[in-house]
């Protein structure tokens, strides 16, 4: 294969179809939620109902931000429905990546075209970085769009930090699946090491909120890690989203060393 990057030509624009589907869910989402806080949002009905609420539900969901603008966008977009989306997505497409054109036998047939293991798995977690950043773009310009009219006063910058760490942590769940897909052959053992990411990140930030005595569940949850400073109300901590990014390269790097040193579609 003479041409540049063919493998993360083949991977990306033969997935634009699922991308594209993505990007519908995460824009109906961000149209569906935003518009209706200057409806609610500050309100007195909106305090009521978050009073109501058991104290150890609102923390688990984190609508003891939602008083607010930007808390709300938090809680709603980035911090749920959003987060949903895009880790099953990135699960998807990492546990896929390898792990499932082996257990195809496709893997097989692309190594027999004249290129090495690292490149597969190179390009194709190549192709996973870039359609996440896609879809978190799209989810940066959409909020961007609708916050004047769904008065929601989030600062442009805080609204890019916290979309670098929405993709940092949608793409930690996919290089999971991805590096537990090349070690394994079994696209099976991808999808649930990508879920266990997402999902224990979830509970454990969850867990760790409602007692002082839990709260070292915290510093094991990846979803702290991006959201426990509220980015879009704070700004991005920066420091989080280096580890978030670097641990993705590091699982990239051992996908890439297992697939070398191992027998393929044994």
């Amino acid at each position: 294969m003479s041409t540049t990057l063919p493998l993360f030509r083949r991977s990306f624009f033969d997935s634009w179809r699922s991308t594209l589907a993505w990007a519908a869910g995460l824009a109906a989402a961000i149209f569906l939620y935003l518009p209706l806080y200057p409806s609610i949002g500050g309100s007195a009905q909106m305090q009521d109902m978050i009073d109501a609420l058991p104290p150890e539900m609102m923390k688990a969901l984190n609508y003891d931000q939602i008083a607010s603008g930007p808390g709300y966008t938090q809680a709603t977009v980035f911090g749920l429905i959003g987060f949903l989306l895009m880790t099953i997505a990135s699960v998807g497409w990492g546990a896929a990546a390898v792990g499932g054109d082996e257990e195809s036998g496709q893997l097989e047939l692309t190594l027999a075209h004249g290129v090495t293991r690292v490149q597969v798995v190179l390009e194709r977690a190549l192709a996973l970085a870039v359609r996440v950043l896609l879809l978190s773009a799209l989810v940066f310009g959409l909020v961007r769009l609708l916050n004047d009219s769904a008065q929601l006063n989030i600062r442009p910058e805080d609204l890019f930090g916290a979309s670098v760490l929405f993709a940092g942590l949608s793409l930690l769940t996919g290089t999971a699946a991805l590096c537990a897909g090349a070690v394994s052959g079994r696209k099976t053992y991808g999808l649930a090491a990508g879920a266990a990411v997402g999902v224990l990140g979830y509970v454990f930030n969850a867990v760790g909120r409602q007692s002082p005595d839990l709260e070292w569940l915290l510093g094991l949850s990846p979803y702290h890690w991006a959201y426990g400073n509220v980015p879009v109300a704070n700004g991005a901590d920066w420091a989080a989203a280096g580890w978030l990014w670097g641990l993705s390269a590091a699982l990239v790097a051992l996908a890439a060393v297992a697939v070398s040193r191992r027998d393929v579609g044994t």
